[in-house]
């Protein structure tokens, strides 16, 4: 396989045997920005000298016998939205064009800690406020598998660097699916913690009590790794939370054999045809290998999409000043979702908090009878930039968006394409804080799918 298509655990092997440095690794990626993001806008700032420069002190310090862990000398993206110190944080808007943080966000600061290396920062829905990745001010990222396609957000531009090969791994954000649905878009892993599991701060926010640090991977162990480096009980963080972190050991849980998937047929299984036969498809390959699937039913559903699509509210607390002062600066369909915002009530805020205890108890209960919720991760693919499809803005968040309102840990794994050559992603839902077990189980169910294609033009 290609250098640039190697996981994080096959390159750190390599840099650990001398086969490779990091400083080759870094040199080679930076050599495909350079040639591929013109036409593909992943990257919104390249911090060559940067990387360059944590690269060497990477080799000089695995010389030395110094080993920071799995992420030590693996060059890494971040998404925009994510402070980074002495480096441009656009966040994917004009009012923050010129922001040049004086300090690192938590999770930036602990993958520093474990020897990573900054390639540079990566495009995205404006504000992390839209799951297409269609950028008003910065232009729209194109999705590597069909260059005229969108990405999926607000992670647009970590996906596509991970799924093209820039990068062997990236952070994004998630508090609708902007992790996940972009995984999905471009085929490639996109892991959503449980709910405090990784630190906020630093990160400017879109809505407190649904947003996650969230990575963007070529494998599930690589996810895990990411995982591993970031998460942790943050003073700094009000929402964090203190949980012994054993993400490290990434073997399967079990077999297949011993393997419970349910499924809740209804809404998650309803939207485009052939992407949910692929799902099915998928599943049928679980089955076959052992899995049991289990049908279930989940009460309240569309009362939740409605409470989450409510909790969205949370941004017009957030970005309130600024829009008042500034309108301008924000672009249409932003603008457009902050004003449906404010005919919210409090009483309609209020109840929708009230309802998500009760929805997210329901949910965990579940889990009595599966060990994962499998269902798609969008029922729509990624979508061409100049022709979007009515039902795309419904269809891409749905299913992700409803475990941001619970907190449930996510992930979505690539499991095939649709006839048009899109790939399309499976997501395991799985218990509260189990982040470590949906993982392992994950790593089971990526061995029954085998998704092992590049895009092509990126070989």
């Amino acid at each position: 396989m290609a250098l640039h298509f190697e996981t994080i655990a096959a390159a750190a092997s390599q840099l650990r045997s001398r086969q490779t440095s990091s400083l080759d690794l870094t040199r080679h990626l930076l050599r495909r920005i350079e040639s591929h993001n013109p036409s593909l806008n992943a990257f919104v700032t390249v911090t060559s000298e940067l990387a360059l420069k944590q690269a060497r002190q990477a080799d000089e310090e695995l010389a030395e016998g110094q080993d920071r862990g799995p992420l030590h000398g693996i060059p890494v993206a971040i998404k925009d939205n994510f402070a980074t110190q002495g480096i441009r944080t656009s966040c994917g808007s004009r009012l923050y064009t010129d922001w040049v943080p004086d300090h690192d966000a938590a999770a930036v600061a602990r993958l520093r800690e474990a020897g990573a290396v900054l390639l540079g920062k990566t495009t995205m829905h404006e504000l992390a406020y839209g799951m297409s990745g269609i950028n008003p001010h910065f232009g729209a990222t194109g999705n590597p598998w069909a260059l005229n396609h969108d990405a999926g957000g607000s992670s647009s531009g970590s996906a596509a660097a991970v799924a093209a090969g820039l990068a062997y791994a990236a952070l994004g954000t998630d508090t609708g699916g902007s992790v996940r649905q972009p995984a999905h878009a471009c085929g490639i892993v996109g892991f959503k913690p449980s709910f405090g599991r990784v630190s906020m701060a630093g990160v400017l926010p879109l809505a407190w009590s649904m947003d996650h640090v969230g990575a963007l991977t070529r494998s599930v162990e690589d996810a895990g790794l990411l995982f591993g480096a970031v998460a942790g009980k943050d003073p700094a963080d009000p929402y964090s939370l203190s949980v012994q972190n054993r993400s490290g050991d990434q073997r399967p849980a079990g077999s297949w054999r011993d393997l419970r998937v349910g499924t809740v047929r209804k809404p998650f299984f309803e939207g485009r045809v052939d992407v949910v036969t692929v799902v099915e498809s998928a599943l049928d390959l679980l089955k076959e290998a052992g899995a049991k699937l289990i049908e279930l039913e989940l009460p309240n559903i569309n009362g939740a999409i409605a409470a989450t699509r409510l909790t969205f509210a949370e941004a017009n607390a957030i970005h309130e000043a600024n829009f008042a002062d500034f309108p301008d600066c924000f672009g249409l369909d932003v603008r457009k979702k902050i004003e449906d915002g404010q005919s919210v009530t409090a009483a309609d805020y209020a109840r929708a908090q009230h309802f998500r205890l009760a929805f997210r108890r329901q949910v965990e209960s579940l889990f009595k009878d599966c060990d994962v919720i499998a269902m798609p991760t969008a029922t729509i693919t990624a979508a061409p930039i100049d022709k979007r499809p009515e039902d795309h803005s419904t269809l891409s968040w749905r299913n992700c968006g409803v475990f941001n309102f619970t907190g449930h840990p996510a992930v979505s794994l690539p499991c095939g394409f649709v006839q048009s050559g899109l790939p399309v992603g499976t997501m395991l839902v799985g218990p509260i804080l189990g982040d470590e077990g949906l993982l392992k189980r994950a790593v089971l169910v990526e061995a029954v799918f085998r998704f092992k294609s590049n895009p092509r033009g990126f070989e």
